[in-house]
């Protein structure tokens, strides 16, 4: 069976500073283990935002405040910067800023959702609950989320649907440790990349998909109206936080004949 690998580095979020505590006449920052001081700029920030130090929607300190902190140029600052805006962690407001991005309505479906209407449409569907467990992991689970001996997942399934049209069923494993009282004391909402930044803390940075053609199973044909067998598309996505870490494994299985995969470059 052949596969189509599709990867998206799309970010979240920014750092905070405290003002300017540098002193004028301090040495400026030098080069170490071979890393550009931007790339040494670029490192801090984003371990400020791994540790929620600004939370989403809130402005950084101006890069004026940032290179003084830092004790680097402000050109320095602006180029680590540049590079988070490119990669949708940062976004700026003209005349007043440098932001945290967050995972709105609008971001989730132009970067993390690929299915479309054949017309082009794009929509993102509503979603049912089916079913909803902490629970050991699967072997599978195990490896995709990179866990270590003894954590524990929360695995739940849903329903999508576009226009009231059950279309996608889907099966998606977390990591027990990053959300707890997922599904029992908290229930997830349909927009789930941003319920995990708002509600927990966690960042969904990038995720790489692969793509194959399955067949409808039993189970699936009565979920969404259709005769068993048919074809599907499966989709098999990893998503990873600001730090590289895995924190969700999605199976979707979905009946495109009214609905394409689209992926857009550039």
């Amino acid at each position: 069976m052949s596969y189509i690998r599709v990867d998206w580095v799309k970010i979240m979020s920014a750092p905070k500073i405290n003002s300017a505590a540098a002193n004028a006449n301090k040495p400026r920052r030098k080069k170490t283990s071979g890393q550009p001081l931007y790339q040494q700029v670029d490192n801090i920030i984003r371990q400020r935002l791994i540790d929620n130090v600004w939370k989403p929607g809130e402005a950084l300190p101006s890069e004026m405040q940032l290179a003084a902190e830092l004790n680097v140029s402000q050109g320095t600052v602006r180029k680590a910067l540049n590079d988070m805006v490119s990669e949708n962690l940062l976004f700026r407001r003209q005349g007043l800023g440098t932001f945290v991005s967050e995972h709105t309505e609008r971001r989730a479906l132009f970067l993390y959702f690929s299915i479309v209407g054949n017309d082009g449409s794009r929509l993102l569907p509503e979603s049912r609950i089916l079913d909803c467990e902490e629970t050991d992991p699967t072997p599978e689970e195990f490896a995709k989320l990179e866990l270590a001996e003894g954590e524990k997942v929360v695995r739940f399934r849903r329903i999508r649907f576009f226009n009231e049209v059950p279309t996608i069923v889907e099966k998606i494993a977390l990591p027990l440790e990053h959300f707890p009282g997922f599904g029992t004391e908290v229930t997830p909402p349909n927009n789930l990349f941003r319920f995990y930044q708002s509600q927990y803390g966690v960042t969904v940075s990038k995720a790489a998909e692969h793509l194959r053609a399955i067949s409808a199973s039993g189970e699936e044909a009565a979920l969404l109206g259709i005769e068993e067998g048919r074809p599907l598309l499966e989709i098999d996505r990893v998503a990873k936080m600001l730090d590289g870490r895995p924190v969700e494994w999605r199976i979707s299985h979905c009946d495109n004949s009214n609905y394409r995969y689209v992926a857009e470059r550039g």
